[in-house]
């Protein structure tokens, strides 16, 4: 008996634990949400519906809100509704019709479900969804964990009829003499899945009446696979990764560097491209070499790959006299000091206030900045001088010069004043120059 059969999946993975919790069941009045909505009704689920409107097949989209209205007034089940403007969506954010409605429809559940404190929101998702998903990510290419198929839960979304086909469901539901409403876009070989359920899947049948089943079972054996290589790559980059990166000679001698370089680097937003070109490139990779996501950074530093936060933009700050001045988290005061006035601190400069030409600017670092370096002889190239003092890259995308009114580097901050306009015998007058923010990562 089906109903059975979800009872016994449900339990054997832990999907819905308390019965007298709240479950969201997500209606849209096609044949595999009503059965969903029927099924777990009929288990004692304490159950209330949620309905998208996606105002995307114009009459069509309204006769499926009054059949789900009409529904749930016979079954009495509470129902919520949302109406969206998914193209309008897609269009703002630049994505697929079909992500504009999958992002809306999930952020609605997700703050739902908290808004009403409900255990969890149940989605309809079947067998038939889970070997398209995988022929889907096996056409785009894909790793192991994309041959697994959906998982039965994501979060708080739950996925119940994972256990059975779509076939099941119909005949379930004609059993029980129970309508639904047909999606018409649903009947098209416009887009990649429907072209998998239309026409793939029908020819894969054609060949093996087990098709379906045969790739869930292969999915089932490569999810099992797939425990056991996570918990080994799990102990290898435990060993290999500290605080801030990974030494790359060490990573190089492992069985797989481009498996452990995913497994360390997807959650951080490097996607399968920029990974396999890392692979690739690392062997050979000189100092500096960087790669980015659109949050962190990934750089080749001392033999190391070092991973750390893409850096806020560095602000400038106009300084037109002595003073205070706060731009976002950092404060420099300047302050005219008589006499020759000295303090070695690298957040402090002391400056001969009479060679300075005001105004001032606090401003990021830019290629071709040259200064003449405290204590050394000639000018020398800021990059150059940073890496000779082996500043971390991250570190190297915040770093700040205070220059003059010629546009002059006077203090290269948090690391040596220029020799021109440093403190000499002659210096009558001391321009102290304070930095309060965050130099070479920590906190002054």
């Amino acid at each position: 008996m089906m109903t059975e059969r979800i009872k016994q999946f449900i339990e054997s993975q832990r999907l819905l634990p308390d019965k007298e919790g709240l479950c969201l069941v997500a209606l849209s009045g096609g044949a595999d949400s009503v059965c969903l909505l029927l099924v777990l009704l009929q288990l004692g689920y304490r159950v209330e519906a949620v309905h998208c409107n996606f105002k995307l097949r114009g009459e069509e989209s309204n006769r499926d809100e009054l059949f789900v209205e009409d529904l749930c007034h016979r079954l009495h089940v509470p129902l919520h509704k949302a109406h969206f403007d998914t193209q309008a969506y897609a269009q703002l954010h630049h994505v697929s019709i079909e992500m504009a409605a999958r992002q809306l429809r999930y952020k609605y559940f997700e703050q739902l479900r908290a808004d009403l404190g409900a255990q969890a929101v149940c989605v309809a998702h079947h067998q038939d969804d889970s070997v398209e998903t995988i022929l889907m990510n096996l056409v785009r290419g894909t790793g192991l964990r994309g041959l697994t198929g959906i998982k039965p839960r994501l979060g708080h979304v739950v996925r119940p009829l994972l256990c059975v086909s779509r076939h099941d469901i119909i005949s379930w539901l004609e059993s029980r003499g129970q309508t639904y409403v047909i999606d018409s876009s649903n009947l098209v070989p416009n887009v990649v899945r429907n072209k998998l359920r239309l026409l793939v899947m029908p020819q894969l049948q054609a060949i093996s009446l087990s098709a379906q089943d045969n790739i869930l079972a292969t999915a089932r054996r490569l999810a099992e696979a797939q425990k056991v290589l996570d918990a080994a790559v799990r102990q290898q980059l435990a060993a290999l990764v500290d605080a801030d990166g990974i030494d790359i000679a060490r990573l190089l001698c492992q069985p797989s560097t481009e498996l452990l370089l995913f497994e360390w680097l997807t959650p951080y937003g490097f996607s399968p491209a920029t990974i396999e070109d890392i692979t690739i490139r690392l062997p050979q990779a000189q100092a500096g070499r960087q790669w980015h996501s659109a949050s962190h950074l990934l750089a080749v530093h001392r033999g190391r790959l070092l991973l750390s936060p893409l850096p806020q933009p560095v602000p400038v700050l106009r300084i037109p006299e002595p003073g205070n001045y706060v731009v976002g988290t950092t404060r420099l005061s300047l302050k005219l000091l008589e006499g020759r006035i000295i303090k070695r601190q690298n957040h402090i400069a002391s400056l001969d206030a009479d060679r300075v030409a005001f105004p001032l600017t606090l401003r990021p670092v830019e290629a071709g900045d040259r200064f003449h370096p405290y204590g050394m002889k000639g000018t020398k190239l800021v990059s150059d001088y940073l890496t000779d003092r082996h500043v971390p890259p991250a570190q190297k995308l915040s770093q700040q010069v205070l220059t003059d009114a010629c546009g002059h580097i006077l203090w290269l901050v948090g690391h040596r004043p220029d020799a021109r306009f440093c403190i000499h015998d002659t210096t009558v007058r001391t321009l102290q120059v304070i930095y309060v923010g965050r130099l070479g990562g920590v906190v002054v």
